[in-house]
């Protein structure tokens, strides 16, 4: 049963697979990592996505493919250890659903033997390699494998024990290589890490056979990095479990290396007693403190105890006094309530029997009255206070109006001040006074060269004329520009006129006399325009096949020989 809204990219892909021939499904099974990998982790998409990628079988086409002859597939190592990848993210976190059994006791357990059948042909090609090159690309698909393992394993728990009583793991152990059997023993290292109760749940035999492995490289392999790995490993597996520990020194296997081991666990547990005592020792000075520290706490919570009391004390005070409050108003009403009516019946008393009914229709009138003030007060303070945030706005408004009046008054003010020269006022007999005694001052600080009489007059004639020939050319332009002016308005004016001239069908009387042309060039290019359009509308279609809509057809200047008057401007056909 399919699943209902699944990824259309994981539909693309399961149809391709589907449809392509073998030696192309590795290569289409590789746009799974750029799913996975543009999506969240942890998510509930990528969770879905991992669904469908099982409910559709790619999991298992991924797990068919790792099974084959890597050098039947395309892309080799790279494309297998990007599968592993593949197979390893999508089986964590994933949930089967129906077939959780065939998953979890079949797919699971099968992935995790791949990935270690992968790992020892990774291991047999890395020692056959001659080059340095091909050896170290070989080392990095080892390690991408390797961790697709550990991924794998750290979702799984239960495929542990499995992995560790494999023949598999334990050939990649027994490496020789001192890169590759370094990457195993990190391995288990980190597999020990995440649940190191599954040791003991494994074979004696195979239990056995990891520790022989360990020990023995602790002891003869000459790699300082090798013996380091296996020293950690060692103590981990030593620390975790002392039945190991206890096994390693009673166990006749291990006979010939006494004084070795004996050192090797005297110095753990020398350094297991020194960190009890470092605790023993830090855990007392943390008590000292906390015991120092102890009055001053009781004294504290005394504190906050008594003014939690005295909060609670004045509460219930509150509470009280409101109650006695609302006691002594309630006695007040009923009070004034049975003043009220023994007023109301010495009133009764004192007036005539006659007069009762009037009487009433008075009071209940006045109640009547009363009633009415006190309600029309509420709805009035009612309204006010829904009102009042538009009184606000109100307020805000005329105050902001108020503010820009100012503001624009202020712009005029400084506008006026520096407005620009509008001329000279007329001039006053006492200003020419002044003015030409301002005039004789200047010329007597500032005394110029002498100048004849003749250079003066020519002078003055040359001013004379320029003012002349100046007057003159501002008549001209002023001319000039009142024509460009009129022109313009014409050329707005028959704009206009065409924008709304009514259609051909529309035009009635001499509506049509208003378009005529008084303009030769006008007409001769309307006129042409429109012979133009009934050319290209009455040609046959063979003659149109070339033509664009901007070509232009040639009219013979005969066909353009106009008179005024006879052409429409707006393209209509001439009388």
């Amino acid at each position: 049963m399919k699943p209902t809204g699944t990824d259309p990219r994981i539909l693309s892909i399961a149809a391709e697979v589907a449809k392509s021939p073998e030696q192309n499904v590795p290569v289409i099974l590789l746009k799974l990592k750029e799913i996975i990998n543009i999506t969240p982790l942890g998510s509930s998409e990528l969770k879905k996505i991992k669904q469908d990628i099982y409910c559709y079988d790619l999991i298992q086409y991924c797990l068919l493919v790792l099974s084959q002859d890597y050098s039947r597939i395309q892309g080799g190592w790279t494309t297998i250890s990007q599968l592993t990848q593949i197979l390893s993210h999508c089986c964590v976190d994933l949930e089967p659903g129906e077939d959780a059994e065939e998953f979890y006791n079949e797919l699971l357990p099968s992935a995790a033997e791949n990935f270690l059948v992968l790992g020892r042909q990774l291991q047999t090609c890395f020692i056959n390699a001659a080059k340095a090159e091909e050896k170290d690309e070989l080392l990095h698909f080892f390690q991408i494998v390797t961790d697709s393992l550990f991924w794998l394993l750290g979702g799984h728990v239960e495929l542990i024990q499995n992995v560790l009583q494999s023949d598999h793991f334990l050939h990649l152990l027994q490496a020789d290589n001192v890169q590759i059997g370094s990457a195993v023993m990190m391995m288990l290292q980190n597999i020990l890490q995440i649940n190191s109760g599954d040791l003991l749940r494994i074979g004696r035999k195979a239990l056995y056979s990891i520790l022989d492995e360990v020990i023995f490289k602790l002891f003869s392999t000459p790699s300082p990095v090798i013996r380091s790995t296996a020293t950690k490993l060692l103590l981990l597996m030593a620390e975790s479990h002392q039945e190991i520990l206890i096994l390693l020194r009673q166990s006749t296997c291990y006979k010939d290396l006494p004084r070795d081991i004996s050192k090797l666990f005297s110095a753990f547990q020398k350094l297991h007693q020194a960190a009890c005592l470092i605790q023993a020792y830090w855990k007392g000075f943390q008590t000292r403190k906390r015991l120092k520290k102890l009055p001053s706490a009781v004294i504290a919570l005394q504190r906050s105890f008594r003014s939690k009391r005295s909060k609670m004390l004045l509460e219930i005070n509150r509470q009280k006094e409101e109650e006695d409050l609302k006691l002594q108003l309630q006695l007040q009403r009923q009070r004034a309530m049975r003043l009220s009516r023994e007023l109301q019946l010495s009133m009764l008393e004192i007036v005539h029997p006659g007069q009762v009914e009037k009487h009433y229709r008075e009071m209940e009138e006045k109640s009547a009255l009363i009633i009415q003030k006190h309600w029309r007060g509420y709805r009035e303070r009612k309204n006010f206070h829904q009102q009042r945030q538009s009184l606000i706005e109100y307020k805000a408004a005329v105050t902001l109006q108020r503010a820009a009046l100012k503001f624009l008054a202020k712009c005029r003010k400084k506008k006026k001040l520096f407005a620009p020269w509008r001329g000279l006022q007329e001039l006053t007999d006492a200003r020419r006074v002044e003015l030409k005694k301002q005039v004789d001052d200047y010329v007597r600080r500032h005394l110029g060269s002498p100048m004849s009489d003749v250079v003066s007059r020519e002078l003055h004639a040359q001013a004379q004329e320029r003012l002349q020939h100046y007057f003159m050319g501002r008549a001209l332009e002023e001319r000039a520009q009142q024509h460009r002016e009129a022109l313009m308005a014409q050329i707005s004016t028959n704009v206009e006129q065409l924008m709304k001239a009514p259609s051909l069908k529309g035009a009635e009387g001499k509506e049509p006399e208003l378009f005529l042309s008084r303009s030769r060039p006008v007409a001769a290019k309307a006129k042409q325009a429109h012979l133009t359009t009934l050319k290209h509308i009455q040609a046959p279609w063979w003659k149109k096949l070339g033509e664009e809509s901007g070509d232009e057809i040639d009219v013979p200047k005969d066909e353009l020989s106009i008179e005024l008057e006879t052409v429409f401007i707006g393209g209509t056909k001439p009388p």
